[in-house]
């Protein structure tokens, strides 16, 4: 035993960046689970069982949200505490919180650490990563605290001035890593109930739709919007993300709020407040939050086929959001313009986009999309009482980190939570990451052999 921990560490600096990061959410989940496990992290002193603890630690550290108990009933402070501890590293990356202790204590970033940092914020170059961590870290801590610091206006008042803070603080972090965790229940007294009581309250949605937006465009954008300030001055990613982000949020407010406006069980019986209110919520948090101020299962088939749509786009690289990514399926609809056009090149903003960029994303569409309709056929299989439309929510939720259900996370059978588990696992480390990371080999040579092209009839 000791002398394979003295190997460890010779065998993890042996490993690709992308296996160090898959090992290392991997391990995070695992101590999450045997923490959540522990019968000091319940309110009623027993433990939950290391399935529903693992499910619960997996989907903290892969921000998603689905629960099989009710968070703030079931999980006492201690239990709650290491849940938002996960989500806040899971939410950052392990390697971000890695680099924050390196910089407090003055330990110096080597190249291997770099190019672990690199692949864990989904950067080319390794030049700015440090400084680009330091600045992760400034804003998360002050984007969370100012929003905590809003919500406070509203918790105190109802639950005191120190349950007042937590909840301040355990929903910043919650809403800005996209994980849709909630505590309430202990005001609402309805478990799984999110933050349907804050329907009609105007504070509460803008900030936390602000906090979910925010999140969700990714810490390069953020750092772009700092630096110029001026939208025609921010590079070429930064205005896909924004514009793909805005158009996807606004579909979806116009779709919600035209085919629910007269549903009496959602927007029907709100007034015109309510019903803009919560539109633009539900299309916000279908950025992978996870939050909801409707009762989901009340929602005609057409609104959750759009939200299963909306939820596997998701949030934007480099962000505490899963799914597909905008900047995806924005260079996949320029690839498919160019073509209709007739244009070699795929160009946008006096731009053009490599054919790296394009086959990346069509390898990333193509395995998520396998993924997740092979999925739903096998959660069909080991849960038979959800219905497809269920099934394929529950399924696009775990894999997109959304964390919204309408089928019941709680009633999922055995193999339902270990399909679950995986998919959140898939779908915040990235599927493509997890193949690169089973096929890496130490060594990789190039090909010098070149075959000669071959014509195949397509369409």
């Amino acid at each position: 035993m000791i002398n394979i921990l003295k190997k460890l560490p010779l065998k993890i600096n042996s490993m690709d960046p992308t296996q160090v990061m898959v090992i290392g959410f991997g391990t995070l989940i695992l101590f999450g689970a045997l923490m959540l496990n522990l019968p000091i992290s319940t309110n009623n002193g027993e433990s939950i069982g290391f399935l529903n603890a693992l499910f619960t630690a997996t989907s903290a550290v892969c921000v998603t949200g689905l629960v099989v108990v009710d968070t703030a009933s079931y999980w006492n402070e201690f239990g709650q505490f290491i849940i938002i501890t996960l989500i806040q590293t899971g939410g950052l990356g392990f390697m971000t919180i890695a680099t924050m202790f390196s910089l407090l204590t003055r330990k110096k970033i080597n190249l291997r650490e770099r190019l672990l940092i690199q692949e864990s914020l989904n950067q080319r170059d390794l030049s700015g990563l440090v400084k680009l961590t330091r600045y992760i870290i400034v804003m998360t801590l002050a984007i969370e605290g100012i929003g905590a610091l809003l919500l406070s206006t509203i918790f105190i008042p109802r639950l005191g001035l120190a349950k007042g803070i937590w909840y301040s603080i355990f929903h910043s972090i919650s809403a800005f890593c996209n994980a849709g965790f909630d505590l309430m229940s202990a005001i609402t007294g309805e478990q799984y109930s999110s933050l349907t009581y804050f329907t009609n309250n105007t504070l509460v949605n803008f900030v936390i739709c602000g906090l979910i937006i925010l999140g969700g465009i990714g810490f390069p954008v953020l750092l772009d919007i700092i630096n110029n300030k001026k939208y025609s001055k921010l590079n070429i990613h930064s205005k896909i993300v924004i514009n793909t982000s805005a158009i996807l949020i606004v579909i979806g407010f116009l779709f919600i709020f035209i085919a629910e406006f007269n549903n009496k069980n959602t927007l029907g019986s709100l007034d015109v407040k309510g019903k803009v209110l919560s539109s633009a919520f539900q299309s916000v948090t279908l950025r992978t939050a996870g939050f909801n101020t409707v009762d989901l299962t009340l929602l005609g088939e057409s609104t959750l086929f759009l939200m299963v749509i909306l939820m596997l786009i998701g949030g934007s690289p480099a962000s505490t959001g899963g799914g597909l990514k905008t900047t995806t399926i924005a260079t996949l609809f320029l690839t498919v313009k160019a073509f209709i056009l007739g244009k070699e090149d795929i160009e946008v903003y006096q731009r053009r986009i490599g054919a790296g960029t394009i086959r990346k994303s069509l390898g990333i569409f193509f395995v998520g999309v396998s993924i997740v309709l092979i999925a739903i056929l096998a959660f069909t299989i080991v849960n038979p009482e959800f219905t497809l439309i269920e099934a394929s929510f529950e399924v696009v939720s775990a894999f997109a980190t959304v964390g919204l259900s309408i089928g019941g996370s709680y009633q999922l059978t055995f193999l339902g939570k270990l399909l679950i588990i995986t998919l959140m696992f898939l779908g915040r480390v990235g599927s493509l990451t997890i193949f690169i990371a089973l096929l890496s080999r130490n060594t990789k040579v190039k090909s010098k052999i070149r075959y000669p092209e071959g014509k195949i009839i397509v369409g």
